[in-house]
């Protein structure tokens, strides 16, 4: 008879060829870990068009680098405000982001410039500009404050103004309005100058502030009028377009230049690829959500940006904000809009 310890000898050696064999099979291996590994913040819910398109981008790159590089999404304000986020990734901490226009303008102001109110008839010229000149303008400005951003700007909308009293149908109607606009310079700049009576808030506060009557009106896209459930504190929606917004894709400045070539290539190519997709995405959303809108009891009217556009000309806000960006900057906007001061 064997012993017991004679019988676990050679049940180790007979096992031992076995293993190396099963090693040696193709996707049976155990996967070598990445060579690179980014971690990826954005600050919406994981139904939204653009957290959907970048898990999708780094789902391609994981597969195109045969692993070398893995991009972890990480949604819903996850990893910190938006603020937190903006400083990871300068720091490294992150090394991907998705900020806004106004956020990315803390660093570098002149990329708020897209928000020059009633500046953009279409989303034909929205790409035009974002795509072209003025985006490659507002890139070169970004990458010297140690990020890098990639070529295509995802899209946030355009923004409507809805309201618990009456609509807007021109300029007229913004007089004395309490209206919640965000934190920042420009939208406050823009609504004193159609004669609202603009107020900042954070926009988690913003929900109760409409339902006890501290503000009458905001502003944001539909997207965001449907899932933060405005229909329950106001009635109308008034589609100004009155700014677009769009959100860059920020990678941290030495975690690009670490990448090789390659990587840099995939990487840049799949989230290029994925935000086309999500601007398309963005487009077909706006339409359901206005009916969607609409069977919850929202009000919608059109209007013209004539009167608007005529109120910010004579009450000096393109002038300011034309002496803000400076020259060279207006004027690649109104290359593609035309003339605004």
């Amino acid at each position: 008879m064997f012993s017991s310890s004679r019988r676990n000898v050679l049940r180790t050696l007979a096992a031992a060829p076995v293993v190396a064999a099963v090693g040696s099979i193709p996707g049976l291996a155990r996967a070598a870990a990445p060579e690179f590994s980014f971690k990826f913040g954005h600050n919406q819910p994981v139904t939204h068009p653009l957290h959907i398109r970048a898990q999708e981008a780094a789902d391609r790159v994981f597969a195109e680098s045969k692993g070398r590089l893995e991009v972890k999404i990480f949604p819903n304000g996850q990893m910190g405000g938006d603020n937190d986020m903006l400083s990871q990734v300068r720091s490294g901490g992150i090394q991907m982001y998705t900020p806004a226009s106004a956020g990315i303008s803390t660093l570098v102001p002149v990329a708020a410039i897209n928000l020059v109110g009633f500046a953009f008839a279409d989303y034909n010229q929205v790409w035009g500009a974002m795509d072209g000149k003025l985006g490659a303008h507002v890139r070169s400005l970004i990458e010297k404050v140690g990020l890098y951003p990639l070529d295509r700007v995802w899209d946030n909308g355009f923004r409507q103004i809805t309201t618990s009293g009456k609509p807007i149908t021109s300029v007229q109607d913004m007089a004395g309005l309490k209206i919640r606009v965000p934190v920042s310079p420009l939208p406050i700049s823009m609504f004193k100058a159609l004669g609202a009576a603009p107020g900042s808030l954070q926009f988690a506060e913003l929900y109760t502030a409409l339902q006890t009557k501290v503000f009458d009106a905001q502003e944001n896209p539909l997207s965001i009028i449907q899932i933060a459930k405005m229909y329950e504190v106001q009635k109308y929606c008034s589609i100004t377009n009155h700014m677009w917004d769009g959100w860059w894709v920020v990678v941290n400045g030495r975690a690009w230049k670490e990448l090789p070539a390659d990587l840099q290539k995939i990487l840049g190519t799949a989230f290029n690829d994925s935000a086309v997709k999500e601007r398309a995405d963005i487009r077909a959303l706006n339409d359901s959500t206005i009916s969607d809108l609409k069977a919850k009891g929202m009000v919608f009217n059109t209007t013209t940006p004539d009167s608007f556009r005529a109120a910010l000309k004579k009450n000096g806000f393109y002038e300011e904000w034309h002496k803000k960006f400076g020259d060279e900057a207006w004027g690649i906007l109104e290359q593609t809009v035309g003339k605004l001061s």
